[in-house]
């Protein structure tokens, strides 16, 4: 009898662990978890629900429409991209079935209505009076963007313009692109080409820098190594690090007796080689974590993937001086590389990127407006001024000749 009881009193137990565990798991997904299953396209009642409300229409910095939407029935609607393919990637695509992407998908709260209390709301019976999603204003300039993807050709790549004094992204293009409009039919098909025309290689795609890294290697010089501006450097075309590992200049050219202001405007491998070496490792790896190499770059309305400094050791020498040209295992974004040249610009000041101005109700009231913010001070006005002039003469001067224009100063 009492060992019956005793098993009574056990199994009670467990079931009572069981049941608190149950609570327990219950609680904590609807308090962490309950966002995820809400915005999961397998959530058949959340996607009706937002089908009631017409999806907010997203504009560029003039208020021209990118998107357009008309209500086809109480749960459904249709949703134009009238901003064409130069916009798919930072604008994004919204899809029953296939999720969301860009502006559509940071934005999905703000465009479908969905207030702060959206789980209380979902599961309610109580409608939608309102049945128009709020708009967002991007910084966007139509005409800029179609330029930039008409210059960028059939070619893989990105082009990101940037205001430098306020962060805001004038232009964003990717390609190869795709059609929004068309995304159920091609989906599928767009997902397995091997160029990866999903991929917004603005923000996410990561490529060496390559020379364009110098910006960054100059003002570690800057920074750590005293009176380098009047320094001389024997350029003959070409370090050694050991029997096989070697750096040499473009096409092998010998610039010879040259300073830092000559080594930049020819783009020398061998003297920013040099400098990398000389500085080490972690002044060069410090340096570039001020422009947020290997940091999450700022900015509210953007996602951005890192860009990469490595580490290594001292006696890696060739794989130290690569770094300083921007090669060996150095990975940048081009809105990386966008915002370093903008820092220089903007006197060392480097402004969180942002892609939308505001947030407007279907009645027109400004909801919320997206301010300019300093991400870093990353170096000083002296050294910013020495860099743009040096930036100024490589166009003027030395290797970017090819982005002279006759009617800009570049």
């Amino acid at each position: 009898m009492n060992n019956l009881q005793k098993n009574i009193k056990n199994v009670m137990i467990v079931f009572l662990l069981l049941f608190i565990a149950l609570i327990s798991y219950i609680s904590y997904s609807t308090l962490f978890k309950s966002e995820i299953a809400l915005e999961s396209v397998y959530n058949k009642r959340n996607q009706a629900e937002k089908s009631r409300v017409l999806r907010g229409t997203i504009y560029d910095r003039d208020m021209n429409p990118l998107t357009r939407g008309e209500k086809t029935g109480e749960f459904s609607q249709t949703r134009k991209y009238v901003g064409g393919v130069a916009f798919s990637h930072v604008v994004g695509y919204n899809d029953a079935k296939y999720g969301a992407s860009g502006i559509e998908k940071k934005f999905d709260k703000e465009l479908s209505g969905q207030s702060v209390n959206s789980i209380k709301d979902i599961f309610s019976n109580k409608k939608d009076d309102n049945k128009v999603g709020n708009h967002v204003v991007t910084t966007l300039n139509s005409k800029l963007q179609q330029r930039a993807f008409e210059v960028l050709g059939n070619r893989k790549g990105s082009i990101v313009a940037l205001n430098p004094k306020t962060g805001e992204v004038l232009a964003m293009v990717s390609k190869p692109s795709f059609d929004a409009n068309t995304i159920q039919e091609d989906f599928e098909k767009l997902s397995q080409q091997e160029d990866t025309p999903f991929l917004n290689r603005a923000v996410s795609g990561l490529y060496p820098p390559g020379s364009t890294f110098k910006v960054i290697t100059a003002i570690s010089a800057l920074e750590n190594m005293s009176d380098i501006t009047n320094r001389t450097f024997n350029d003959e075309g070409k370090i050694s690090f050991n029997e096989s590992e070697y750096l040499e200049n473009y096409k092998g050219y010998a610039y010879g007796s040259i300073g830092l202001r000559t080594a930049f405007l020819k783009s020398s491998n061998v003297v920013f080689g040099t400098l990398a070496m000389e500085l080490g490792n972690d002044n060069l790896k410090a340096t570039s974590e001020k422009f947020f190499f290997n940091k999450d770059i700022p900015s509210e309305t953007l996602t951005i993937d890192n860009s990469i400094f490595p580490k290594y050791k001292s006696d890696e020498v060739g794989n130290i001086a690569q770094s300083g040209i921007g090669q060996s295992g150095v990975l940048a974004s081009p809105i990386e590389m966008a915002l370093v040249a903008s820092t220089i610009a903007n006197n060392g000041v480097m402004m969180e990127p942002n892609v939308v101005k505001e947030i407007i109700s279907p009645e027109g009231k400004v909801v919320k407006s997206y301010e300019q913010k300093e991400a870093a001070t990353v170096t000083t006005p002296e050294n910013a001024a020495l860099l743009k002039e040096y930036m100024k003469a490589v166009v003027n001067e030395g290797t970017g000749q090819a982005a002279k224009l006759w009617n800009v100063q570049v």
